[in-house]
């Protein structure tokens, strides 16, 4: 855990020695987390429409699917991960170059 912490705190440090403004760190974070947001939302929404296609199939039913459900779980996915990396990012941003470097 703390190897992956100092690579993370060498990439931001490195990134903010080379001239990057602690906005642009910010962004970085935050588009990451969206990111990671809204691919889990798909993965998560795909999974959801294949296990209700499967039981269907199995019992011979119908399948109905509201496409706005299936379309908001990415949606959701993204918001959250935008919510949850606002922190992180805006700790990321205002770390010292040095300081991160060091770590």
């Amino acid at each position: 855990m703390r190897r992956i912490a100092s690579s993370i705190a060498g990439e931001i440090g490195l990134r903010r020695a080379l001239g990057a403004r602690p906005v642009h760190i910010a962004a970085q974070f935050l588009a990451e987390s969206t990111a990671l947001g809204l691919f889990g939302g798909l993965i998560g929404a795909s999974l959801g429409v294949v296990a209700v296609l499967a039981v269907t199939v199995y019992h011979s039913w119908t399948a109905l699917l509201d496409p706005r459900v299936v379309l908001a779980a990415p949606a959701a996915g993204a918001i959250i991960g935008l919510l949850a990396g606002l922190y992180p990012a805006l700790r990321a941003g205002t770390v010292e170059p040095a300081d991160a470097l060091r770590r």
